[in-house]
């Protein structure tokens, strides 16, 4: 496993973290699931990703238990905050006092003295930034959180960040959570410039294309079991199985196979491409599926490969 810095940060995360968004507390049992934490941490994976919106909490109760067998300062975890968790007005957004409260009931989730990145998880319209990044700046002063992140922020909302953390002196973004993979790459064109500049890191989020790129949705497929087999099918899914995207991932099975690799570890090394990404992040129900992902840290894919896939994808 391959470790890369955080942003500015001096914090080293490997190059394929473990998230648990829709499995945890959800598909995967708490059995299973500490088998895949374990099966990561011993994979070299010391990067390990919750919020509080995942199964109300659930989510990070199941990680946080697997963790325990591991010393705290051996691995790291994050925990997110904006999405509703009740019903009252208070209970959803990046308010000083949603903040507060979110972090406090994660950590008492969690059983943990502080959480090394609290992530935004997305931007809030409702609220000044400035009353955000002063309540996150406080949960760090405090010692509650180490770093702080936002997910599927905008450049410009970043940079506005940026720029209200040090007018104030707080402390500021190091990292940005978006999804990325090679059928999803708006990040490519102003995000990823601006971070490289600014010293904010990408952990992205489904790599493999919500499972579409290991190859299981084979001629339009959908195996009994799968993310894309239950009646609330998101309309991404929908959308994107199509016959075009399918003779894609076939051209893109066959280049893995010549590579002597699956075609996961060649989706999620073609995004290790870009050095602004520090971690891509997978899910995983069956432990060795987290093994062979963990595997891609230490897939090089050269120049002509580069190019025979944005060929394919590009087409």
């Amino acid at each position: 496993m391959q470790y890369r810095r955080l942003g500015r940060s001096g914090l080293k995360v490997s190059e394929i973290s473990l998230g648990s968004w829709l499995t945890f507390g959800k598909t995967v049992d708490e059995r299973a699931a500490s088998e895949i934490i374990h099966r990561a941490y011993e994979a070299g994976i010391n990067f390990f990703d919750s919020a509080n919106v995942y199964e109300r909490g659930k989510a990070e109760v199941v990680m946080s238990r697997a963790l325990k067998s591991f010393p705290r300062d051996s691995y790291v975890i994050t925990t997110k905050a904006f999405w509703p968790m009740g019903d009252g007005p208070n209970d959803r957004g990046l308010s000083r006092k949603h903040i507060m409260e979110q972090v406090h009931a994660s950590l008492k989730r969690m059983d943990l003295d502080y959480v090394d990145i609290f992530y935004c998880h997305r931007y809030d319209q409702e609220t000044p930034l400035d009353e955000t990044l002063r309540a996150i700046d406080d949960l760090i002063r405090q010692g509650k959180v180490l770093y702080a992140g936002v997910s599927e922020w905008t450049a410009a909302q970043i940079q506005e960040a940026l720029s209200v953390s040090d007018r104030y002196l707080l402390d500021r973004i190091v990292v940005n959570q978006p999804q990325y993979n090679m059928f999803h790459r708006d990040i490519e064109e102003e995000i990823i410039p601006m971070c490289e500049n600014a010293g904010v890191s990408q952990v992205v989020w489904s790599p493999l294309a919500q499972g579409i790129l290991t190859g299981k949705y084979k001629e339009g497929l959908i195996p009994k079991g799968s993310r894309a087999s239950g009646e609330n099918v998101n309309s991404w899914m929908k959308q994107i199985l199509n016959d075009m995207v399918n003779r894609k991932v076939e051209l893109l099975d066959q280049l893995a196979k010549e590579h002597d690799i699956t075609l996961a570890q060649l989706a999620l090394a073609w995004t290790l491409r870009q050095h602004n990404v520090a971690s891509t992040l997978v899910g995983a129900s069956h432990p060795d599926q987290i093994a062979e992902n963990a595997k891609a840290s230490d897939v090089a894919l050269g120049y002509s490969t580069l190019q025979r896939i944005e060929e394919i994808i590009t087409s």
